[in-house]
């Protein structure tokens, strides 16, 4: 507890009084970082609570009113947007299924005239939409009373109506069950509901069951999709929280699901060869590094991954190569230069970043040959230029700007200038752009061990099934897929 000083309590000599007021200088500037720390931590809640999820800053032409030494921070990128036409209703895909319908004069209107001739047609598109339905299927097995060499016996046709035994499922509505919680995110009580105005009632624990029969049955498929992941050139890892309740209490604790997504390109004899993407969930009670280190023991390749410390040991012996996450970097200059009522460094910040964004924005479609050339070319000298800027003494030019938890991003930034792999890499992209950290709110508690390891299985299946579906937009120029 700070104690309050008297006119009394002074002392008479000056030395004396010099010593009392740089101290109690030091007393007060403590407590205006802390206090500093603790605005920043509220605008984090609020903006995180009531704010937008955007990262994205308008009014970045005002960055650099003041003069700094070099290197400079770039000036901010300016964003041409093309003036929009409007240019009607858009036309209906031309894969999607047609059913025609002929329109014709009825013989009254025929009759008004002595001779027609048919000239033409108009034709005219409109959306339409078949509801869902249940429908039974019977499965009729044909009974054969068979004989040969005076012996008799009864054969019946094989059929297997359902993938689970003893169950009235097909194969479709067991799909259409998964596709209905881990992609359009329905909880089993809504799919309860849906069955029941569709004309028959399905138990929401008849579906769960469903479900983790189904998770058992694609167990199989587990070693082939970590071995695909694991011979991926590169991988992106991440982990987020999940509430997991604790048996026999009406409490929870954090849990974690990691993440693991296997991509890019390698070159083969006939050119560059597209990985096909996957991803696997893993799920565990803590966030000690046994986890990933036990997944990738035996992975060979790129690895990019945020600043946790538990990755560290993964690079010690050059097996996995790091690259750092320049979205997880950017985010933390982000939620200081937001809070900011003028701009100052952490803005200048992000103009660095940008920079680095706009080249790869600028390679995007070109082959990973090419990409490695140009950031050789143009990423590197601005990673130099920006190690600079983060080097340069701020106590002296902007003592009032400088705040304590600008500088630990600063560290940060210095970290991932440190060893700029990103720019002499050909295979890795910008951030892992599969933001698997929606996924904590399909499951909002965790009541199973078992019934989270089925859920995470369906995930697992069902997301690599998108990740292909939507390949085909995706390839760089003169790559394929093997």
């Amino acid at each position: 507890m700070l104690t309050l000083l008297h006119p009394a309590d002074l002392p008479d000599d000056i030395d004396s009084v010099k010593a009392l007021a740089l101290d109690q200088n030091r007393i007060a500037r403590q407590f205006w970082e802390q206090n500093e720390i603790l605005k920043h931590q509220i605008a984090q809640f609020v903006r995180a609570r009531f704010g937008t999820s955007s990262e994205q800053m308008s009014g970045q032409a005002e960055l650099f009113l003041e003069a700094l030494t070099l290197p400079t921070p770039p000036p901010a990128p300016e964003t041409t947007v093309s003036s929009h036409v409007r240019r009607g209703r858009p036309a209906l895909p031309k894969d999607l299924p047609r059913e025609r319908i002929e329109y014709d004069l009825t013989d009254a209107e025929k009759a008004e005239f002595e001779q027609i001739e048919r000239i033409g047609v108009e034709v005219s598109e409109t959306l339409d939409y078949t509801p869902a339905r249940l429908v039974v299927i019977e499965h009729a097995r044909i009974k054969y009373a068979c004989k040969k060499d005076g012996e008799s016996t009864v054969r019946t046709a094989f059929a297997q109506p359902s993938p689970l035994p003893k169950s009235n499922a097909s194969a479709s509505l067991l799909a259409q069950i998964g596709v209905n919680t881990f992609v359009d995110h329905l909880p089993l009580n809504r799919q309860e509901s849906i069955c029941k105005r569709l004309g028959f009632h399905v138990a929401r624990s008849t579906l769960c069951d469903w479900k983790i029969s189904t998770a058992e049955l694609m167990h199989v498929l587990m070693p082939a999709l970590k071995s695909h992941i694991l011979s991926a050139p590169r991988l992106h890892s991440d982990d987020t929280t999940m509430p997991l309740q604790v048996n026999g209490r009406g409490s929870t604790k954090t849990a974690r699901l990691w993440g693991y997504l296997g991509a890019g390109q390698r070159l083969e004899e006939e050119g560059w060869v597209e990985h096909p993407p996957a991803v696997l969930f893993e799920f565990a009670e803590t966030r000690q590094a046994i986890h990933p280190a036990t997944f990738l023991q035996d992975y060979r390749g790129y690895l990019q991954v945020d600043a946790y410390s538990g990755y560290s040991s993964l690079f010690s012996d050059g097996r996995i190569i790091e690259v750092g996450c320049w979205a997880h970097c950017r985010r933390r200059f982000f939620e200081i230069a937001k809070n900011q009522k003028t701009p100052g460094l952490a803005a200048q910040a992000l103009a660095w970043i940008a920079k680095l964004y706009g080249i790869e924005t600028s390679i995007k479609a070109m082959p990973p040959d090419q990409k490695l050339a140009m950031r050789q070319a143009q990423s590197i000298p601005v990673l130099n230029d920006l190690r600079r800027w983060l080097d340069m003494p701020r106590n002296s030019c902007h003592s009032r700007r400088w705040r304590k938890p600008l500088a630990m991003r600063c560290a940060t930034g210095m970290r991932w200038c440190a060893t700029p792999r990103a720019a002499s890499c050909n295979r890795i992209t910008m951030p892992w752009k599969e933001r698997f950290a929606r996924l904590r709110w399909d499951v909002p508690i965790i009541s199973s061990l078992d019934r989270c390891a089925a859920d995470m299985l369906l995930r697992r299946c069902i997301r690599c099934c998108r990740l292909l579906a939507s390949m085909k937009s995706t390839l760089t120029t003169g790559s394929r897929i093997r």
